[in-house]
């Protein structure tokens, strides 16, 4: 099998290169360089922001294209529309964020959607996303479309930083503030067990959209909690703290406190609680969130200077201090 990679040598388009390389696939990897590709794998340099970025794609044939892209729809099109006719299917990697706010508990794939544009420059993560996701359905049509509407990604590389903050703090030690109750069921996927439903679905030709992600309540934010301090070896003391509490101290679910969305309130509802059916019968099988925590930190662990975390997610001392003292 011939796999063609656009960009995403970071995180999630990574996972994918290397399962894909370790199947024995010819792996062909299309990216700017800006994160070193998987070896094994052949490099072709090009930024697809630039009018000529797509010149190394100029000739050559593959089964499958994979691409990761977050930004304007334009860019996911003119890469489609150059690859149609000479790349058997498009793997568009979405997100379940394409659906319209707010997302009700047991939201399948036919729900509403955003609105799109596949020919606009970007607009904002969701229009964005449904817009490629049109773009690549326009050049490839649905028959031969694979849209992965992936939700919270988990695991080693991580580039937003969820989990590797969890890990991060903790390893500190001390007191934790930790957002309760305990019993908070989570959704979330592997990235490497996305990368191998996503090999298992081109092998089984599937179409059409899916989402991605863990069923419900796979694990709870006590049983992720605590396999941080088991891996870390810290002497953290994790203080539950109910969402009352969290609300009076100023702080927000997902972006203060990663991961966590106040049990029954929209946000939980709309990333905690999703149908994935669909995926689950055509084969996505979970690894234990011990195991996703455990890697996770052995990869942080590598990083020359410490955690890398997007701004906005997670706790300062401060914040954390004020809450623990209301508590």
């Amino acid at each position: 099998m011939k796999l063609l990679l656009l960009g995403g040598t970071d995180f999630g388009g990574r996972a994918v290169a290397e399962a894909a390389r370790d199947r024995g696939w010819d792996v062909t990897v299309l990216h700017r360089g800006q994160h070193p590709a998987p070896p094994g794998v052949h490099v072709l340099h090009g930024d697809r922001t630039s009018p000529d970025g797509l010149a190394r794609l100029a000739t050559g044939t593959w089964d499958v294209v994979v691409d990761t892209w977050t930004s304007a729809p334009r860019v996911v099109r003119d890469a489609a529309r150059l690859l149609s006719g000479r790349v058997g299917r498009h793997v568009y990697v979405s997100t379940r964020s394409v659906h319209t706010w707010p997302m009700p508990a047991g939201l399948d794939e036919d729900g509403p959607v955003v609105d799109g544009d596949p020919d606009a420059e970007s607009v904002d993560y969701a229009t964005d996303k449904r817009g490629a996701e049109l773009a690549v359905l326009r050049e490839f049509g649905d028959k031969h479309s694979l849209l992965v509407r992936a939700g919270l990604i988990l695991g080693p590389r991580e580039n937003v930083g969820r989990l590797p903050w969890w890990l991060s703090r903790i390893a500190r030690g001390g007191r934790v503030l930790a957002p309760g109750p305990r019993s908070t069921p989570l959704q979330y996927v592997d990235v490497r067990d996305m990368a191998t439903w996503i090999l298992d679905a081109v092998e089984a030709e599937l179409h059409g959209p899916f989402n991605l992600v863990s069923p419900p309540g796979h694990a709870t934010i006590g049983e992720l909690l605590d396999a941080c301090v088991q891996v870390t070896g810290s002497d953290a003391e994790l203080v539950w703290t109910e969402p009352e509490v969290i609300e009076e101290a100023g702080l927000s679910g997902w972006s203060d406190l990663p991961v966590w969305c106040p049990p029954g309130s929209e946000g939980h509802e709309a990333m905690h609680c999703a149908d994935v059916s669909r995926a689950l019968a055509t084969g996505l099988c979970c690894r234990p969130v011990a195991d996703t925590v455990r890697d996770t930190w052995a990869w942080v662990q590598t990083l020359p200077s410490g955690v890398v975390v997007r701004p906005g997610i997670g706790l300062t001392e401060e914040a954390e201090a004020r809450a623990l003292a209301l508590r």
